[in-house]
This record gives structure tokens, sequence and C-alpha cells, in this order.
């Protein structure tokens, strides 16, 4: 199975932007849309989309602003959820309904989206993110995003990712080169760096405290959400994933051997996210 490409231009304050997407399923299936976190890119979720998707899904997979195939902002300040959702907003006028997952960053832009007046979305998955990040935790990100990597080698760069990325939970050397061929971008002196913007550290380099979301809960939990999370994040602490539980529409599962954030690539976290979308 083999992913169509699709592209919208979106209006941002900053200017147009163009964003593009993967995209899996039969047209006429029921959107869900997949939103990856902050270094990322839509193919994360080849695994997943292809098992929605098998299961009669249409699967949209974006590559947000400055990450992928997607437009890079004028300003790395603008790298924040008031613009993804912008860049998305397109997008979703065109789907109507939808579903929605939402790992770390996609799933704070999936929080936003619940307190914009007209939203569509009728179940979320939330992938090891909530309404509460801890500075530590936000200070590990922007430390390890200040320095830009370059690599001689495709190779090179996979050890990275398995370096960093290591918290993403056992995968195999096939799923990891999966990840490296996606997350590789060619320079003009030959070299591959990063297939992200490296602004989208911007901002973040300013005073940095506890992120503090809890005003959104109540507009999040107006649908099914079934929250992720690695059982040893530093992003989703325990103590917040238990009071996200606290809401009968709120499902939890907790990932073993699993940090931040489960790569939702293994059979049994597939079938978790999909049985509930199901």
């Amino acid at each position: 199975m083999s992913p169509r490409i699709g592209q919208l231009r979106a209006e941002l304050p900053c200017g147009p932007a163009m964003l593009r997407w993967t995209e899996w399923g039969p047209p006429e299936g029921a959107p869900v849309l997949c939103v990856h976190g902050l270094t990322r890119n839509g193919r994360d979720f080849d695994a997943l989309a292809m098992e929605l998707a098998r299961r009669g899904r249409r699967v949209l997979c974006p590559d947000m602003p400055g990450r992928g195939h997607s437009s890079w902002l004028p300003e790395g300040a603008l790298y924040a959820v008031p613009a993804y959702l912008a860049a998305l907003a397109p997008l979703l006028e065109a789907l109507g309904e939808h579903d929605w997952v939402g790992t770390s960053m996609g799933g704070l832009i999936g929080m936003g989206l619940c307190a914009t007046p007209g939203a569509r979305m009728r179940r979320f998955v939330i992938n090891d993110i909530g309404p509460f990040v801890p500075l530590a935790a936000l200070e590990r990100i922007r430390d390890y995003l200040s320095t830009p990597q370059r690599f001689g080698s495709l190779e090179a760069l996979e050890a990275y990712l398995r370096r960093v990325h290591a918290p993403f939970g056992p995968l195999s050397d096939a799923e990891w080169r999966h990840l490296a061929l996606h997350s590789a971008r060619a320079t003009a002196s030959g070299a591959f760096a990063l297939h992200y913007d490296p602004a989208i550290v911007q901002p973040m380099l300013g005073p940095l405290a506890d992120l503090d979301l809890w005003a959104l809960w109540p507009g999040v939990v107006q649908r099914p959400v079934l929250v992720l999370r690695g059982e040893s994040s530093d992003l989703l602490l325990p103590e917040t994933a238990a009071r996200m539980a606290e809401h009968p529409s709120v499902r939890l599962a907790t990932i073993p051997g699993c940090g931040h954030a489960p790569a939702l690539m293994d059979a049994a976290q597939i079938a978790l996210v999909a049985d509930f979308l199901s």
C-alpha cells in the first residue's frame, strides 16, 4: 500500500504557507488526522495509517509547517500552536467531522483545536502529552534542539535518532531505517540534516516555565479521549495522566518499555488506537 500526496495553500497572518500530507485509505472513508511531534513528520504514522486504512478509514498525516515537505515559516517565533491551527484550518474545513491522533506536539495542537469554536473533532487520541508539562522536560527538549546537527551519512543520522529517540521504545532495524529515511534532508554540501527548520527551537529560547494548560481540559473531554502514556515518560507524568483519567470520557493506557513518546509502530500500540477509533 502506498500513500497519496496532498497539499493546500493556507493563508497565515505571516503570509501563505503550503501544507503537505500523506493520505491513506479510501477517499470516502471517515477521516482521521494524525499529527506528529515537535521534530518529527507525518511519515511517523505509516504503520498506524495502513492499519486504519485497512479498516476503511481515510487517514491524513500532515507535515506541520517547518517539518518535512511543508513550508518553513519566515520567523522562528511563529512556530507555535496558533500558526499550526491556521495552517490546518482549510484542511479541517474540507474534512468536516474527523478523529484526531496527536503525538506530543500533535496532542497540544489537538487540545488547542478543542478550544476553537466550531471544532468538529469526534474522538481524540493523545499520545504522551497532557495539559501539564514540567519545566525539566521542556529544558531537555530545548537543549537537544539548540545545536543543529549535520551527518556525513544516512547511517550516522540513524545512529543519532536511535540515541535521541530511544524512549520511542524497542523498534526493529527496518523501523529505525524508515524513521531515518524520512527524517533526512540533503544539504548543499552533500551532508544530511534533520528534516525540519532549525528555527523551531526559537520559542523555547526565552525563559521557560512549567506548561499549564488545564484550563483547556474541560473542552477536550467533550468527546471520547484515549490517553497513551509511555511508562517512563518525563513529559506526561503519572500524576498528570491520573488526573486526566478522572473524567469519565477518558481512557488511559500505559505503554510498557517506552518513555516519550510511544512510536505507535508495533501491533499492540496500533491495535489500541485502531480499536478505540473503530
